[in-house]
């Protein structure tokens, strides 16, 4: 779904410090308390100016050990505690993150690079999942049959797992903690989140915001590190269950882990979206949606589309379009009066910038090139315009693989049988969309594509927090998708109770119940 700090291509590359002082140094959060850490640590930048604003310290083994026995050590009575009290904290975080929500937008802006909007955008998606969250009373609920058999009633519970680990990625630093980790503790577990060092920030906020909320102290801990703390949480016996998002090598790479160690895995991975754009769609309304969804947040999201998959007779008229609508586009500072901010890393920048001298040399046309870009801010951010591509052959790298950049490609097709076989043919299946006006083609449509989250006249299907959200083939890896009720049967497990009481009066124990002569 995006890229982490453990996979290869991305590992931290810049100067790695011994100085644990420093007013800028962001701490963990474990058991309650704000704690600085020990050792190295990594500078954490603003993407719009180029700079490091803070230290974020890279938690060992024993860091997140200790992280991971606060949680261990507070389970039991937050388990224990009743539903309405549990249900009174859900509630009462709902309010604070609603009112707060700003303060948590700009901390995204600040770390991540994108505009405030976007930001807004994000926190919105998990506050869905918050107030989902509010009704586990209802979704966690067992079920009874009386008299299975003569005087033998059988009922099932769903109880919490234990201590569980949320591994987070640097694209939606907010929403993706909002995601698991309101679920997760309303339905009684202890949590250990590990956000991404590249904007670590936001998962601190939502775990003090717990902790105003009246969250014990222990049941929500935050360390920051790189693959050393997330193969602790990978391997440790008191973690049971692991929730993941990231690129599809490393979701592979949780899932095999986490399953060899006894955990329950959940590991969301990459994506290559397409767009089938028939001839009876409005082009107009289908440009606005291609432009909106290919680089909204800079491209950096796993449900962009990143492929429009135009049939030959309209590809010319909707790729002027596409390109007409995208000279709107403002790009700079995210706390600036912009539609899309920087990508995350100058590195990454450089990478999404080598997918795009890689299509020209494979043939394809660079109708909107967005390298060496003048924008709205700092000329040392990590900038990179929204940028397409026409007429992309299907076995450039360009086209085969996750991109996660402001980059849409556009691939011709003859027929929508091509185009559906283009899709189905593509190892990811996350999301999709098709644009038309013909009901008998989007039906058919819906139906015979191989994708786990399917839009119609909708870019970007993400589903709303009541539903859930995964994908198929090589996008997802484990049991169980993030939030909806699939979330709470990820969380809990189901226990079934066969009981059988016997009457008293008839041949049971004496209860001493008074007797009337």
């Amino acid at each position: 779904m995006t890229d982490t700090a453990v996979e290869p291509e991305e590992q931290i590359t810049d100067e790695v410090h011994d100085d644990p002082s420093g007013p800028d140094r962001i701490p963990h959060f474990i058991d309650g308390q704000r704690r600085q850490g020990a050792g190295e640590t990594a500078p954490v930048f603003n993407p719009a100016l180029g700079t490091p604003v803070s230290q974020v310290p890279l938690a060992g083994a024993d860091e997140v050990g200790e992280a991971i026995a606060a949680a261990s050590a507070a389970f039991p009575a937050w388990r224990d505690l009743s539903i309405a009290k549990r249900q009174s904290i859900m509630f009462r975080f709902r309010e604070l993150i609603v009112s707060r929500k700003d303060e948590l937008a700009a901390i995204v802006t600040r770390e991540h690079g994108k505009v405030h909007s976007d930001a807004l955008g994000e926190i919105a998606r998990g506050i869905e999942v918050v107030e989902l969250a509010t009704a586990f009373p209802l979704l966690t609920k067992g079920e009874y049959s009386e008299n299975a058999s003569t005087g033998v009633d059988v009922y099932s519970l769903r109880q919490p797992l234990g201590v569980v680990g949320i591994i987070s990625p640097f694209n939606f630093p907010a929403m993706i903690p909002l995601w698991f980790a309101p679920v997760a503790l309303a339905a009684g577990n202890a949590v250990v989140i590990k956000p991404s060092e590249k904007d670590p920030s936001a998962s601190l906020f939502i775990a003090e915001l717990f902790q105003e909320a009246g969250l014990p102290d222990g049941v929500l801990n935050v360390v920051h590190g790189s693959k050393e703390a997330v193969d602790t949480l990978l391997t440790h016996p008191e973690v049971q269950a692991i929730s993941f998002v990231g690129s599809t090598p490393i979701a592979e790479y949780v899932y095999e882990t986490g399953s060899k160690h006894g955990k329950r895995v959940q590991a969301l991975g990459g994506a290559k979206n397409h767009m089938l754009v028939l001839p009876d769609a409005d082009l107009d309304v289908t440009a606005d949606a291609a432009v909106n969804a290919g680089f909204g947040s800079a491209g950096e999201r796993c449900m962009a589309i990143s492929v429009v998959v135009a049939i030959d007779s309209i590809a010319d008229e909707l790729a002027a379009k596409i390109k007409e609508k995208m000279a709107g586009i403002r790009t700079g500072d995210g706390t600036r009066d912009n539609d899309m901010g920087p990508l995350i890393t100058g590195q990454h920048r450089d990478k999404v910038a080598g997918y795009i001298q890689t299509a020209a040399d494979d043939g394809a046309s660079l109708v909107v090139d967005g390298r060496d870009p003048e924008v709205d801010g700092d000329p040392n951010g990590f900038w990179l315009k929204p940028t397409l591509i026409d007429n992309v052959p299907t076995d450039s790298a360009a086209y085969k693989e996750e991109i996660f950049g402001p980059v849409l490609s556009i691939v011709r097709v003859s027929s929508y049988e091509e185009g559906l076989e283009l899709i189905n043919s593509n190892p990811y299946g996350n999301g999709t969309a098709i644009f038309t006006n013909d009901g008998g083609a989007a039906r058919r449509f819906q139906n015979e594509v191989q994708v786990g989250m399917v839009g119609i006249n909708v870019p970007i299907p993400v589903p709303v927090g009541y539903h859930s959200f995964g994908g198929w083939k090589r996008s997802i890896f484990g049991q169980g998708k993030a939030y909806g009720k699939h979330a709470f049967e990820f969380y809990t497990r189901e226990k079934v109770v066969t009981s059988r009481w016997l009457d008293p009066s008839h041949g049971g124990l004496n209860l001493g119940f008074p007797q009337h002569d």
